[in-house]
């Protein structure tokens, strides 16, 4: 026998219309951030970034691939780690069929870890998946945007992650960043966004947040604790 709160049909449509208003509010609170995330100053990239491509060297500025916007995830995958962090993963299975869409509204999207591109690579091909995914081995760029902390990073480390000073357990962390490019070709950051915020970039939860059990992680130890790879099921 269920032990859920169960009622009538009309009992279920009076609670539907209430949790409609709710909803319709959060989607309006939504727009709102939208424009308000639209309208954060441009913060110009002085530092000339090399990434290492299936096509050779890029610089930040060829990712865009003759759009005026980048969007890239920051996937964990450290040069000594030997496959894609689980949770990165979840996230990236949402990726092949998006991009498509994402170049037609003018936005570029690339995925970037620290790993070598003789690391990456295998480990794309395990999991099936087409994205570009480039590596940032030798630059910069993860640090100076708080989502690599160095070999020696301990979990008890003090690091600037998700715009506060944190402990965090890895020494690779999540993240997304987007970039635009001026009339004359410059690069600006625009904005980024770390740990819960990357929630709404995974179709697969947004699912599961309309199913009845919800996520159901409260009894996994962590709350991704049931996650796997998805050839590991």
């Amino acid at each position: 026998m269920t032990t859920q709160n169960t009622g009538s049909r009309e009992d279920w449509l009076v609670a539907r219309k209430a949790l409609l208003d709710r909803e319709k509010a959060l989607s309006r609170e939504h727009d709102a951030l939208a424009r308000a995330r639209r309208e954060l100053p441009w913060v110009r990239v002085e530092t000339d970034y090399v990434f290492e491509t299936e096509n050779g060297a890029a610089s930040l500025g060829a990712l865009f691939g003759g759009h005026r916007q980048l969007i890239v995830q920051h996937f964990m995958l450290g040069p000594d780690w030997e496959q894609g962090c689980v949770s990165c993963s979840f996230w990236a299975d949402n990726f092949n069929g998006t991009i498509a869409h994402l170049n037609a509204r003018n936005i570029a999207f690339k995925v970037v870890s620290r790993a070598p591109l003789a690391k990456i690579l295998p480990f794309k091909q395990r999991m099936g998946w087409s994205f570009d995914w480039v590596s940032s081995h030798g630059c910069s760029f993860n640090e100076d945007f708080n989502v690599s902390f160095g070999p020696g990073h301990k979990a008890e480390d003090k690091v600037f992650y998700n715009f506060h000073e944190t402990n965090f357990p890895a020494d690779e962390a999540p993240g997304a960043s987007v970039f635009a490019k001026d009339g004359d070709g410059a690069v600006y950051h625009t904005y980024s966004t770390y740990g819960r915020g990357l929630d709404v970039l995974n179709g697969a939860y947004a699912y599961m947040d309309l199913a009845p059990f919800g996520r159901d992680e409260a009894g996994e130890g962590h709350k991704m604790g049931w996650l796997r790879h998805h050839d590991s099921y």
